[in-house]
C-alpha cells in the first residue's frame, strides 16, 4: 500500500497536462510537473547568470552530470560509471548496436515487435557492414517460456548480438529479460535492449538481470523533459565496445594521445542541454516520494488489468493481449473502425488522449501510477456509446 502525504488528487494537480483532460500518452511522452518546469527554468537563469561558457558554469556542468547519472544508477542498482547519458531512447539504442565491430557474414538476432527505430538502425547496419538480420516471433507467443525457447531456436553460430524491447511498445508484453540474457550468454551473445517502455514502470536491478546494453529515455514514463536519456553500458563490454559517435567528452581530456574514457562516458559527444539534468533528476526525485518503484509498479498493474477486464465486456473490442498486461500499455482493436480517426475523436471531442498503432492495427492506452478508475471509466463509457 503506498502511504503519500498528498492525495493523488493532489498529486495530480502538480501536473498541468493533466488538468482539464484524460492522459493516456505515457508510452510516448508523460507530463512535467510544476517542479520540473521551475527547474528547467531555474537552470537555464542560473546557468546565464553566471555567464554560459565560464570556468563556473563548467564546474557546475560536472557537478549536475554527476548528481545525474548518481540518480539514474540508483534506480537501477548500478555504478554511475556505467551510465551514458543521451538524448533519447533511439540515441542509446544506435550506441549499443554500433559499439560491435560487426564483419560479413555476422547475424542480428531481433523479435518481430520492435519500434521502428529498431527496425531503421538494423536496416542500416545490413547496408554498411553486410550483416544478416533475423527476426525471432514475440507477437504470437505470450508465454514467457515460449519466447525464451523462440529465442534459443533462432540464435545461429554467426548472431552476435540480440536486440529487443524490454517491454513491446506495441503490445504492452514484458519480455523475460534475465533468463533470456542467460541464454544468449551461454552463447557468448550480447543482449541489448530497448527501455523505453521499462523504465520508470518496471522494479529494475541490472547488475542483477545482466544485460550488456540498457538504453533508455526520461521524457516517458519518468516524466521528464524531452532532450535527456541515457544508455546502461555493462563495465564487462567497456573495453571491447567502440564508441559509436566520438568527441571531447569521450576522451581522457589532456591526454598526450587520444584516449578513451575507461567508463560509459565514452559514449558520449560533446555540448548538451545540460540545464534540463536538473529537471530529469527533479522528475525522478518526486517519483519517489510515491512509494517505491515496486508499489508503483504493483498500481500501474492493477490499474491495466482494471481496464484489460472492463474492455472485454465491449463486443466490438479485442484486446491485443489474451491476459490483462504486467505493465501499463493496453492495446486493443475496435471492429471496423479506423483507429487513426477514432483516437483524433476521442481527443477533439472528449479531450481524451489515446495514440493509435500501425502495427498490429490499434489504440494504446498508456497508463501511469497518476491515472486513476476515474480516468478510465471515462474512457469505457465513450467506448461503449461511441463504436
Amino acid at each position: 500500500m503506498i502511504v503519500d502525504s498528498l492525495s493523488l488528487t493532489d498529486r495530480r494537480s502538480l501536473y498541468p497536462a493533466l488538468a482539464h483532460k484524460t492522459y493516456f500518452n505515457y508510452g510516448g511522452q508523460g507530463v512535467l510537473s510544476h517542479q520540473v518546469l521551475a527547474k528547467i527554468l531555474e537552470n537555464f537563469t542560473h546557468i546565464e547568470s553566471i555567464g554560459s561558457f565560464s570556468a563556473t558554469a563548467n564546474q557546475w556542468i560536472i557537478a549536475e552530470t554527476n548528481l545525474l547519472k548518481a540518480a539514474i544508477a540508483s534506480e537501477f542498482n548500478v555504478s554511475p560509471e556505467t551510465i551514458a547519458l543521451t538524448e533519447n531512447t533511439t540515441h542509446g539504442c544506435n550506441i549499443a548496436l554500433w559499439s560491435y565491430k560487426w564483419q560479413q557474414g555476422d547475424r542480428l538476432l531481433i523479435s518481430d515487435c520492435e519500434h521502428p527505430s529498431i527496425l531503421a538502425i538494423a536496416k542500416s547496419l545490413q547496408t554498411r557492414f553486410g550483416i544478416a538480420v533475423d527476426y525471432f516471433p514475440v507477437f504470437a507467443n505470450a508465454d514467457p517460456e515460449v519466447a525464451i525457447t523462440t529465442i534459443q531456436q533462432h540464435l545461429q553460430p554467426q548472431t552476435r548480438m540480440v536486440m529487443f524491447s524490454h517491454v513491446c511498445w506495441n503490445t504492452g508484453q514484458v519480455l523475460p529479460l534475465a533468463e533470456i540474457v542467460q541464454v544468449c550468454h551461454d552463447r557468448n551473445v550480447l543482449v541489448a535492449i530497448d527501455a523505453a517502455q521499462s523504465v520508470g514502470v518496471l522494479p529494475l536491478d541490472l547488475a542483477e538481470l545482466g544485460v550488456d546494453f540498457y538504453a533508455f529515455t526520461g521524457h516517458k514514463w519518468w516524466n521528464g523533459a524531452l532532450g535527456v536519456g541515457g544508455l546502461y553500458v555493462n563495465p564487462q563490454i567497456l573495453e571491447i565496445s567502440e564508441p559509436t559517435f566520438a568527441g571531447w567528452r569521450s576522451l581522457v581530456y589532456n591526454a598526450p594521445d587520444i584516449q578513451w574514457r575507461p567508463d560509459a562516458q565514452k559514449f558520449e559527444v560533446a555540448t548538451s542541454t545540460y540545464p534540463l539534468y536538473g529537471a530529469l533528476r527533479e522528475a525522478i526525485a518526486q517519483a519517489n516520494t510515491y512509494g517505491t518503484q515496486t508499489e508503483r509498479y504493483a498500481r500501474i498493474c492493477e490499474l491495466s488489468q482494471y481496464l484489460w477486464q472492463a474492455l472485454q465486456e465491449i463486443p466490438t473490442v479485442t484486446c491485443i493481449k489474451k491476459e490483462p498486461p504486467s505493465c501499463g500499455l493496453v492495446s486493443f482493436a475496435i471492429a471496423n473502425k479506423s483507429h487513426t480517426q477514432f483516437s483524433q475523436l476521442l481527443e477533439t471531442n472528449h479531450k481524451i488522449l489515446v495514440r493509435s498503432i500501425p502495427t498490429p492495427d490499434c489504440l494504446r492506452v498508456s497508463l501511469h501510477y497518476l491515472s486513476t478508475t476515474d480516468d478510465i471509466d471515462a474512457l469505457i463509457t465513450i467506448l461503449k456509446t461511441c463504436i
